[in-house]
């Protein structure tokens, strides 16, 4: 194809060129494409494998975790008695489950075992659902570690406050000395129904 070009030489002339420009495209590229964001995610928890395969986790304080690989469902139970602090606990491992998508947010609810609280594992043809929560359970223990550590130390403290307390808060033995009564209640002159209306002296 016949193309001008225009040419303008060092002393500020300009010259035009008839002629034809050749394009050679090679159409053959090599791309190769690395994803850093893929990397191995490594954490750790304490948990043991029942015989149907599902995995208990014991990691927290309050609470214990059953991930049950088969039925694809997570069920939290208290662990030693039922408080608020437990159910304070097993609310917020749900939602932060639910945040992450992770399990379906109209499955959470109360279990069949008092005091327990469960949720069904969110289906995916893209990841494996049972490695999924199980890193996100571990995220959530990294959330959940401070608060227990403080937690522990308050305990703590409060223990060496009662069996080694400090010379203002302590007396030696036989300090106080002892009272024949001690209390409102009088242990004497009192009309007692156990002893057929008679008085205690």
């Amino acid at each position: 194809m016949p193309v001008n070009v225009n040419i303008i030489k060092p002393d500020g002339q300009q010259q035009t060129i008839d002629g034809s420009v050749g394009v050679d495209v090679k159409p053959t590229i090599g791309i190769k494409i690395t994803n850093n964001n893929l990397k191995d995610y490594v954490f750790e928890l304490t948990a043991r494998e029942t015989l149907s395969g599902d995995l208990m986790i014991y990691d927290h304080k309050d609470i214990d975790i059953v991930l049950m690989q088969e039925k694809k469902k997570i069920v939290a139970f208290a662990k030693d008695m039922l408080t608020d602090t437990v159910y304070g606990a097993e609310s917020r491992m749900f939602e932060h489950l639910r945040q992450h998508g992770i399990v379906a947010y109209d499955s959470i609810q109360g279990g069949n075992i008092y005091g327990s609280m469960e949720a069904k594992i969110l289906e995916s043809k893209k990841y494996d659902s049972v490695k999924s929560a199980l890193v996100e359970i571990a995220n959530w223990f990294k959330e959940e570690t401070p608060m227990m550590e403080s937690l522990e130390d308050h305990d703590q403290i409060m223990d060496d406050a009662l069996l080694d307390p400090d010379d203002e808060h302590a007396t030696e033995l036989g300090e106080v000395p002892h009272e024949e009564e001690k209390g409102s209640i009088l242990q004497s002159n009192m009309f007692s129904s156990y002893m057929y209306g008679r008085y205690t002296y």
